[in-house]
C-alpha cells in the first residue's frame, strides 16, 4: 500500500512538474509571437522539438520515424493534433494566455461527451450536470457579446475541439510506436501547421533575431521536457490520482500571464475558470467503474 502511495505522490509530482513546463512553453511561444508571424513562431518550435525527440530516439536505439507504417488511427491522431497545435498556436498569438489556457481545461469535458458518441460510454446525469456547469464556465471566460463570440476566442475553442479529438483518436488506436517517435511526429505536425498558416497568411519570412530564435528554442525545449514529464507521469501511479493534477498548468498560466504579460484576469473570468476546473475534477471522480 505504502509503495503505491509512492508511486501516486511521485506520479503527481512529476504531472505538476509537466504542467508547469506546458506553461513555461507557452509564455515563451506567446513572447516569441510578439516579434515574429505566428507562421514562423511554428515552424522554428515544431522543427526544435523534432529534432529532439529524433535525437533521443536514435539515442535509445529506436528510428525516429515509426518504422512499420503509420496505421489509420495515428493518422486521425495526428490530424486532431493538427488542428489542436494550430489553433492554440493561434490563441497564443492574438488572444490572451489567461483567457486560452482557462478554455483549454475545458478538453477532459469535450473527451468525456466524445466517449458518448464514439466509445459508446454511459454518463450518468451527475456528470452530464458537471459537464454542463463546466460549458457554462468556459462561455465566462469567453464572455460573447449580444452579437457574437470574439473571433481570437474561437481559436481557443476549436484549439480545445481538436486536442479533446486527439486524445479519443488515442484511446481507439494502438499504435505500435514509442514515445520518442510519438513525439517525433507531433513537433512533424507543428511543422505542417506552421506552413498552412504561411500559405493562408503569405507573410513575408525573415530570420528571427537572436533573441527571438532564443525564446522559440527554450520553447521547444521546455515542450520535450513537458512531454517527458507527462509520460512518466501517466506511468507511475494510479491514472485517476495522477490526472487531477494536469489542471494545475491553469494555475501556472495565471500567475505568468498576471507577471510577465501584465494581463488582469477579472472577477467573471476567475469564476469561470473555477467553474471549468472544478466540473472537471468531479467528472474525473465519477469516471470510475459503476459510477454516474
Amino acid at each position: 500500500m505504502s509503495l503505491l502511495k509512492d508511486a501516486n505522490h511521485r506520479g503527481a509530482l512529476f504531472m505538476v512538474a509537466a504542467m508547469a513546463a506546458f506553461a513555461v512553453e507557452d509564455a515563451l511561444f506567446k513572447a516569441a509571437t510578439l516579434n515574429l508571424p505566428p507562421a514562423l513562431v511554428l515552424v522554428i518550435f515544431g522543427a526544435t522539438g523534432m529534432v529532439i525527440f529524433a535525437v533521443v530516439a536514435r539515442m535509445r536505439g529506436e528510428g525516429a520515424w515509426p518504422t512499420g507504417g503509420i496505421s489509420r488511427g495515428l493518422v486521425v491522431r495526428s490530424a486532431f493534433e493538427l488542428a489542436g497545435r494550430l489553433f492554440f498556436a493561434l490563441a497564443l498569438a492574438f488572444a490572451g494566455l489567461a483567457a486560452t489556457s482557462a478554455i483549454l481545461q475545458a478538453a477532459p469535458l469535450v473527451v468525456t461527451v466524445g466517449a458518448v458518441f464514439v466509445l459508446g460510454e454511459r454518463v450518468g446525469w451527475r456528470r452530464w450536470t458537471a459537464i454542463a456547469v463546466g460549458f457554462i464556465g468556459v462561455l465566462l471566460v469567453l464572455r460573447p457579446s449580444g452579437n457574437m463570440i470574439e473571433a481570437t476566442a474561437l481559436f481557443a475553442i476549436l484549439a480545445t475541439i481538436g486536442f479533446a479529438g486527439r486524445d479519443l483518436a488515442t484511446r481507439v488506436s494502438k499504435p505500435s510506436v514509442t514515445n520518442a517517435q510519438l513525439g517525433t511526429l507531433g513537433f512533424a505536425v507543428i511543422i505542417i501547421a506552421g506552413l498552412l498558416v504561411q500559405a493562408v497568411s503569405q507573410t513575408p519570412i525573415a530570420l528571427p533575431a537572436p533573441r527571438d530564435a532564443l525564446l522559440l528554442v527554450g520553447a521547444g525545449i521546455a515542450g520535450v521536457l513537458a512531454y517527458s514529464a507527462l509520460t512518466a507521469a501517466m506511468r507511475t501511479g494510479d491514472v485517476s490520482a495522477v490526472t487531477p493534477f494536469r489542471y494545475t498548468r491553469l494555475l501556472f498560466a495565471m500567475i505568468i500571464a498576471v507577471t510577465l504579460f501584465g494581463e488582469r484576469p477579472d472577477a467573471v473570468m476567475l469564476i469561470g475558470s473555477a467553474l471549468i476546473v472544478g466540473s472537471g475534477l468531479f467528472t474525473l471522480s465519477r469516471s470510475r467503474p459503476k459510477s454516474g
